[in-house]
């Protein structure tokens, strides 16, 4: 980094983290104890703070690294300050440990633009500030970090192995991938794409030497036509079962392989992915996750995807194209009709956005999830061409990724989406200044209506007399 870029970025962190530390004393004083799912999770810290490593909550159905890693600060911090007592683990003190990953997210998501983006010599050192200021406050992600959830170490031992896998260093990206697995076992999709980025880059490269033999041949790399799509396929099938390749690969991706035989290990002994209440955490097949992904992220990133010229771009591929986007809507009709889940919570938990997402969306008539399909299917385009930058290998190995970490999901939950939304935000070209500011205020008009909803607008259930508050 240039000096200037340097003090920039650390004004802005710094700034970033003084103000999180102001709403995060206004959240403890309105919301001392625990709140939704922090029941289960401060009460299981606080066992493992007391020694009794053996005591677990059946309902929690993630590993234990939250509550490892809090032990593992929260101690040698109370042994150096001298603090004894019930602050050692309270519940501000277990909170405070998001806090701090925020901060680190903010740090990563910093270096990750840079070396995504380095080739760009066009991109200056204020806007990475400015791309990276926005990511930091993503609304669904930074609200948690004032709750004591595994959503900040999720995603902050996710992008650190991402940025190893990127230098380099799969030895370190996987150990690191170990973490955010321990946070979260879906995670291990993630392991798989910092794997998967690997063999995208040696398929790249292979896939151009192939295209330098046939240079009378004009077949793109990253788009075209059906036949050349079918031709990268092919491609892809013989590059992949030469065992001369395959060794090569193994010897690049063999910590990656080790981790993820290890999880399959584990599932087999733990008879599933989920610990604890499986009862509510089944897997399915719902493929129109997908669908609510691409609208979340058409939602978040409206700067990027929703805008005249791509709209234009649309149309004029949809008159292009007609039997294409035909049967892609026959196809996208089908999932929804088959393949439509309504999980119990979605549709008895008034304190989630996505509650009145679906009561006020989905349930206003049995046609709504299919009149819906043209937006998905222009939601679908404008992301995939954000991307054309990226080879098709690297989008081929996102879409898999992208699939095994939504569509087994019942639940309709937006914290899904953040670590594959991060993912794709950060690998997208860099919008115009403007539209970067566009997109910072957005998400701060967002977190600014979450927060007043959280602490302001409470209400309580006929038969409790708890305080309810509204949040993601």
């Amino acid at each position: 980094m240039e000096r200037v870029e340097a003090y920039g970025f650390s004004g802005a962190m710094s700034g970033a983290f003084l103000l999180s530390c102001l709403l995060f004393a206004a959240v403890s004083r309105r919301q001392r104890g625990p709140y939704m799912d922090e029941v289960f999770h401060v009460p299981q810290a606080q066992a493992y703070c007391h020694g009794r490593f053996l005591q677990w909550d059946p309902m929690i159905t993630t590993l234990p690294g939250l509550y490892l890693l809090s032990v593992g600060v929260v101690k040698p911090a109370a042994w150096l300050l001298g603090w004894t007592g019930s602050v050692v683990c309270s519940v501000g003190m277990l909170r405070f440990i998001n806090l701090l990953f925020s901060a680190g997210n903010f740090y990563l998501v910093y270096l990750l633009l840079f070396k995504i983006h380095q080739k760009n010599k066009a991109v200056s050192g204020f806007q990475r500030i400015l791309s990276a200021l926005t990511l930091a406050v993503f609304p669904t992600l930074y609200f948690f970090t004032f709750l004591y959830y595994t959503d900040p170490g999720s995603v902050f031992f996710t992008l650190f192995s991402y940025l190893m896998c990127l230098y380099g260093n799969h030895k370190t990206s996987a150990l690191l991938g170990f973490c955010g697995v321990m946070f979260r076992q879906t995670n291990i999709v993630w392991t798989v794409f910092c794997a998967g980025n690997v063999v995208a880059e040696k398929l790249n490269e292979a896939w151009k030497i192939e295209l330098q033999k046939k240079k009378d041949e004009k077949i793109s790399s990253r788009k075209g036509s059906f036949s050349d799509l079918t031709r990268i396929l092919q491609f892809l099938v013989e590059y992949l079962i030469s065992p001369k390749n395959l060794v090569t690969l193994t010897a690049l991706t063999w910590p990656y392989i080790i981790l993820v035989s290890l999880f399959f290990v584990f599932v087999f002994i733990n008879g599933g992915i989920v610990v604890g209440d499986r009862s509510s955490h089944e897997a399915c097949l719902h493929f129109p996750q997908l669908f609510y992904f691409l609208s979340f992220t058409v939602f978040f990133s409206f700067p990027h995807l929703l805008t005249p010229t791509k709209i234009r771009k649309f149309l004029l591929s949809l008159r292009k194209h007609p039997v294409r986007y035909s049967l892609i809507t026959v196809i996208s009709l089908f999932l929804i009709w088959r393949f439509t889940y309504v999980h119990k919570y979605l549709l008895a938990d008034n304190r989630h956005y996505t509650f009145y997402v679906w009561r006020k969306v989905f349930q206003r008539h049995e046609l709504v999830k299919y009149l819906l399909v043209p937006f998905y299917i222009f939601a679908g385009w404008s992301f995939a061409d954000t991307l054309k930058s990226k080879s098709v290998f690297w989008i081929l190995m996102y879409f898999v990724c992208l699939l095994a970490v939504t569509v087994p999901q019942k639940l309709l939950e937006f914290r899904y989406f953040i670590l594959p939304f991060l993912i794709y935000r950060l690998n997208i070209p860099f919008l115009s200044l403007y539209r970067q500011l566009l997109e910072l205020a957005f998400y701060i008009l967002v977190n600014a209506v979450t927060f007043y909803l959280f602490l302001n607008r409470t209400f309580q259930w006929e038969n409790s007399d708890e305080v309810q508050r509204f949040m993601w």
